[in-house]
């Protein structure tokens, strides 16, 4: 079986939070749609509410710790992603934002990203597309055309199979397939060198 990676964002600020379950479902669901496939996901978790010191650290000073750093790199190196946010004041929260915010430029270039929200009431369930879908455009993702919703009502005895469960399968699927048909992601160093030492003096 072919071995992509895939990082799942998650925004919850609470322990347990209901975008974290969401994002564990999703993340689930892709790994059940890929293996269909034939591709084995590699699936690591980032809760960015253990990283809020060191994003803010790193949009201060420019640097970031070393567990962002880390956390920066899976995004870059991933073949795939998940990103969930709890809403807050009809938009995604300033902590998904601010790590998206610190993220190189070109992390997100035509990498499949699935996007999902959670929040109290379904009345902001168009935050998918007035908020998250416009920065990931910008961040030039290649987004997942179905994006997840999950209001408190969604969570009652009936989710595991009513619509909820629909929406997080037909957007695991999407995902797997955009995964699949893609080369695995490469990441260069950009201060390796390309040619020997050797050759660098004939240069001279």
């Amino acid at each position: 079986m072919k071995q992509r990676k895939l990082v799942v964002i998650s925004a919850g600020l609470s322990q347990p939070s209901s975008t974290r379950l969401l994002a564990d479902q999703l993340s689930a669901a892709a790994g059940r749609a890929a293996a269909q496939l034939g591709v084995t996901l590699d699936a690591q978790v980032i809760e960015l509410r253990d990283l809020a010191h060191e994003i803010t650290d790193h949009m201060l000073t420019g640097f970031p710790p070393a567990s962002l750093k880390q956390a920066q790199e899976a995004v870059t190196a991933a073949d795939g992603l998940i990103v969930v946010t709890p809403v807050f004041s009809a938009g995604y929260s300033g902590l998904f934002k601010s790590f998206f915010d610190v993220l190189d430029n070109d992390a997100l270039v035509d990498k499949p990203v699935l996007l999902a929200a959670t929040a109290g009431t379904a009345r902001h369930s168009l935050v998918l597309e007035h908020a998250l879908r416009p920065l990931f455009s910008y961040l030039r993702a290649a987004i997942i055309p179905t994006g997840v919703f999950a209001a408190s009502d969604d969570w009652g005895a009936n989710s595991v199979e009513g619509p909820l469960r629909g929406r997080i399968d037909r957007a695991a699927a999407e995902l797997a397939r955009e995964i699949d048909r893609r080369e695995p992601v490469t990441v260069t160093d950009p201060f390796a060198l390309t040619a020997s030492f050797e050759d660098l003096m004939k240069n001279l």
